[in-house]
């Protein structure tokens, strides 16, 4: 069958699901749903993510020049959703949703504290892009939930979180594991006999 020829768009999926809190102090803290997000430097680690200005979270984070990116798992998937179709001009998500707000340890605005991984951003530049604009962002603290931490194997098991991803309007999980990075080049032990 032909590949089907489909005018420009953003198919670069799966993206990760991920609700941002934002907000200095308790009375403007805001969490939004963000797909439009990651990795864009390891030496500084640097990340973003994409808002549209109309959105209630762009000038708080534009103002605080800071945000909090938090994982979100299957058992999430429900309040990921809702804090993103419903606006915190209307709502305070935090109360509405039961989710906890916890200080960060660099920047102002709050953590998530049923989120596997929190990861704790300071706004270094932002770009205005056309539909969104890209908060680029360095990364100043990572969260992560200890349960998840094998100390014997020193192994980060995320997965175990099952975490979530959003392809072009639906969330999933994560899938099975298929092998390590460099699994393909890497050399077979032989059997001893």
């Amino acid at each position: 069958m032909p590949k089907l020829l489909w005018k420009p768009g953003t198919m670069l999926y799966p993206l990760p699901a991920v609700m941002v809190s934002c907000g200095a102090e308790p009375s403007e803290y805001n969490i939004i749903t963000i797909s439009w997000t990651g990795t864009i430097c390891t030496d500084p680690p640097m990340c973003y993510i994409s808002v549209r200005p109309s959105r209630h979270s762009y000038e708080i984070i534009r103002t605080t020049g800071c945000y909090v990116i938090n994982l979100t798992t299957r058992k999430l998937a429900g309040v990921t959703d809702w804090c993103g179709v419903r606006s915190g001009r209307d709502h305070d998500k935090f109360r509405e949703t039961g989710l906890t707000p916890v200080p960060a340890s660099k920047v102002r605005a709050p953590m998530i504290l049923e989120s596997p991984v929190n990861i704790e951003c300071i706004v270094k530049e932002i770009k205005e892009l056309g539909s969104h604009s890209m908060f680029i962002s360095e990364v100043a603290a990572v969260h992560a939930a200890g349960e998840y931490y094998n100390e014997r194997t020193g192994v980060f098991k995320l997965s175990d979180a099952e975490p979530v991803s959003y392809i072009h309007g639906r969330y999933y999980d994560t899938g099975s594991f298929i092998g390590r990075f460099g699994f393909s080049v890497e050399k077979r032990k032989k059997k001893k006999k």
